[in-house]
């Protein structure tokens, strides 16, 4: 078996480039703001107390289906990704939930989330990703949880790199477990409730995010369309980010990748003296 190469080819680094610039700058709730001309904040306050309880629960129990159809019903195809396949899906379902309101919100989630997971098991199809592993499928899981943050997450800790070694831990404890029993069950499956929890916990951030933007009274059935969209797209752009960063790991190496993505992390050198 030969050696990996040592140094990046100018496509590889380019890419490189781009999966960094999608997962360490993903600026979901900016683009909301942008979107509905106001800070996200001022949808937040508008969001009954309750509803943020409620929506974690749904998140959690998205992320429960999402990984039984991880296990079960990803399966490979051949061809490129069809990133607006999925967007047009994610949009229609926003259309209805943006039209009815409220609870719709809620009803609408397992819809897109599934939308979402084949999505990203598309994108990781197209980067080499083997849909029959359960090891590719368990990291189509693992991109809602780098798709958003936690409210209590140290900046120092919420790198790209950073955040993968956190969930690595509880990741291979649910594949094993996984692997062993064939099946997905809460009962008696600490190892599957653990990464549950840490999925839909970074991955309920973003979901208020969202209906906090679609609680506004101005955004209607367009609104409701153009932010699923966005909410699509966004988690489509870390899945592209991810699984890039999985297939140069696969031909350089880890350490090479993680040591390469780390430069283009690391600030900007300061110049001592101005140039002439």
């Amino acid at each position: 078996m030969s050696a990996p190469p040592t140094f990046l080819s100018p496509e590889d680094r380019l890419d490189l480039q781009r999966a960094y610039a999608s997962l360490e700058h993903p600026g979901f709730a900016i683009r909301l703001s942008n979107f509905v001309g106001m800070p996200i904040e001022q949808g937040f306050k508008l969001l009954p107390r309750r509803w943020h309880r409620r929506l974690h629960h749904y998140a959690e129990q998205a992320m429960w289906r999402a990984l039984e159809a991880a296990v079960h019903c990803l399966k490979d195809k051949k061809g490129a990704s069809s990133d607006r396949y999925y967007r047009f899906l994610g949009t229609a379902s926003g259309a209805v939930g943006g039209f009815i309101g409220g609870p719709a919100l809620l009803l609408e989630l397992p819809f897109t989330t599934t939308v979402m997971l084949r999505a990203i098991a598309d994108i990781a199809r197209s980067q080499g990703e083997d849909l029959d592993d359960l090891e590719t499928r368990m990291a189509c899981l693992e991109v809602f949880a780098l798709g958003g943050h936690a409210q209590d997450d140290d900046a120092a800790d919420t790198g790209y790199y950073s955040l993968r070694l956190a969930l690595e831990a509880p990741i291979a404890g649910a594949s094993r477990y996984i692997a062993q029993n064939g099946a997905v069950r809460r009962e008696g499956a600490p190892a599957l409730v653990n990464t549950i929890v840490v999925v839909s916990r970074r991955f309920g951030v973003t979901l208020s995010e969202k209906a906090a933007a679609e609680i506004i009274p101005v955004i209607g059935a367009v609104g409701g369309a153009a932010i699923n969209r966005l909410f699509v797209h966004h988690f489509q752009d870390v899945a592209h980010g991810h699984f890039t960063i999985r297939r140069l790991e696969r031909k350089y190496g880890t350490r090479l990748i993680r040591a390469e993505y780390r430069k283009l992390a690391a600030p900007a050198p300061k110049l001592l003296f101005a140039p002439a």
